[in-house]
């Protein structure tokens, strides 16, 4: 598959999953918003019918004191020796002319009762009577209401018992059941009273829903029941979290879709890499072969045969390519040993200075045979570690290779190899040169299988990748560090730590 068809598959994916997740946020914010709606349409409904609940207890208290006081008033006329039209004319006092009703009932109840005209007029002017009263009765009550009733105080106008009972009783009955805290407020923002919770949930920034008491009271004097609730981000939550699972899913899918990506990458990555690495292989066999091909062709010949000088140069290129190529084949072998390693390993008793010494002067020839210079400043005091020895000398051989391979053409290459003990438990080994260097991109990469730098990748260049990396297991293996250090065209170091052998 090509890189880009990857970008394409993933910008198509990205939209899909981040347009879902888009309308699932909206499609959340929107419900809360309705539900907030909601919440506050069911409040305010029961805030109201409280206060009217309460502007009709006032009513009835001041009813029941009129009609109270009316009774004690009445009580003595009661008691004297009237006939019954006699107390109702003056229980009732005036008719609708204003004058005096008492002459006439009196009159009126010595009539003849027998009489049905006389009866139903007597009877229509009883109600009348009564109608009368009860009209004065409320007046007085509505004029009691107007002038005393803000002269009485709140606690006894709205008792927080009442008040309590009221709303929660409204709140049931609108399908609302949470607790909650109120308190009625002055004008001066003062408290008349507060429930006990109310100041810790308007310390938590609770919404206050508020309704005016009693609005007929004189201007500036209204009181307000105000009301919070103290779990409404719970009960708006346990509406809304029947989408939590739908996120949930959500993310796992995004989850799964960013590691396919990501695999897709790299196994588009790991496929390069692969083509690189049988591209290099070819080269690195090809030549060698093709040497023991030429070489085996000049056996053949009779004249070669009997030149022992021809013979000898055929035979010698026929073992030198063969040690090539049974290099080269060790290399690709070491990475198969990777997993296994330290199940082979020979760890023993292992003097660096000398492995490193041994190494540096096999190395010499083929420094001068480029017209440079390798140098061994071996000053450790303790150079002994526990190691492989057949594994630690390949990896100072690598390191030495690299340095060669990757010289400049226009500098003679200059080696240096050098060990000292940092402290009593380590001893550190550096190889520095001076060829082409690593940029800095690289150098986080290059002890990563088959990663080759862009210059690595040209076919003057031998190699597949695998030698830093096997450098880096071993020493991971060894217990020890690696890093390396360079600068573009100036050359590089590699910086080895080892655990001194105690």
């Amino acid at each position: 598959m090509k890189k880009s068809t990857i970008w394409i598959l993933t910008a198509v994916m990205a939209i899909a999953v981040l347009g879902l997740l888009f309308v699932q946020i909206m499609y959340m914010e929107n419900m809360i918003k309705m539900r907030n709606e909601q919440f506050y349409e069911v409040v305010m409904r029961s805030l109201y019918n409280v206060a009217t609940n309460l502007e009709r207890d006032e009513t009835k208290y001041f009813l029941d004191q009129d009609l109270n006081e009316a009774q004690k008033s009445f009580a003595p006329l009661k008691n004297s020796a009237i006939g019954d039209n006699d107390f109702m004319s003056n229980d009732f006092g005036v008719d609708s002319t204003g004058s005096s009703f008492g002459a006439g009932n009196k009159a009126f109840s010595g009539s003849n009762l027998g009489s049905g005209l006389n009866s139903s007029m007597n009877r229509q002017e009883i109600l009348k009577k009564q109608y009368m009263y009860q009209k004065s009765l409320l007046n007085e009550v509505v004029l009691s209401i107007l002038n005393h009733a803000s002269d009485r105080p709140i606690k006894e106008r709205a008792d927080s018992s009442i008040v309590s009972l009221y709303i929660n009783q409204e709140l049931q009955s609108n399908g609302l059941n949470m607790p909650f805290e109120f308190a009625i407020q002055y004008p001066s923002r003062n408290f008349a009273y507060c429930t006990d919770g109310y100041e810790a949930s308007c310390e938590d920034k609770c919404e206050i829903y508020s309704q005016i008491l009693f609005p007929n009271d004189p201007n500036g004097n209204n009181k307000t029941l105000n009301v919070t609730f103290p779990t409404k981000s719970d009960y708006i939550f346990s509406s809304i979290k029947f989408m939590l699972p739908s996120f949930a899913f959500t993310f796992i899918l995004m989850a799964v879709f960013t590691y396919t990506i990501i695999l897709a990458f790299r196994q588009k990555k790991l496929s390069e890499i692969k083509n690189d690495f049988i591209n290099n292989m070819t080269h690195e066999f090809k030549t060698p072969i093709s040497s023991i091909s030429l070489a085996a062709q000049m056996l053949n010949d009779p004249a070669v045969a009997k030149s022992p000088v021809l013979l000898k140069q055929a035979a010698t290129v026929i073992t030198d390519e063969t040690k090539r190529l049974r290099f080269q084949v060790e290399k690709v072998l070491q990475m198969s040993m990777f997993d296994r390693t330290s199940a082979t390993m020979k760890l023993q008793e292992v003097d660096a200075d000398a492995v490193i010494y041994n190494v540096v002067n096999t190395f010499k020839l083929k420094v001068e045979k480029f017209g440079g210079t390798i140098t061994a400043d071996l000053q450790s005091d303790d150079p002994i570690v526990n190691v492989d020895e057949m594994h630690f000398t390949n990896v100072i051989f690598n390191l030495l290779d690299n340095a060669i391979k990757y010289r400049r053409e226009d500098v003679a290459p200059q080696l240096k190899v050098a060990s000292y003990n940092p402290d009593d438990d380590h001893i550190t080994i550096t190889v520095e040169d001076n060829g082409i260097g690593i940029k800095r991109e690289d150098l986080k990469k290059i002890f990563e299988k088959f990663y080759r730098v862009s210059t690595g990748n040209r076919h003057d260049v031998k190699g597949f990748g695998l030698g830093l990396a096997y450098v880096h297991k071993m020493i991971t293996l060894f217990d020890g560090s690696i890093k390396a250090e360079s600068e573009v065209g100036k050359g590089s170091k590699f910086i080895i730590t080892l655990p001194l052998l105690k």
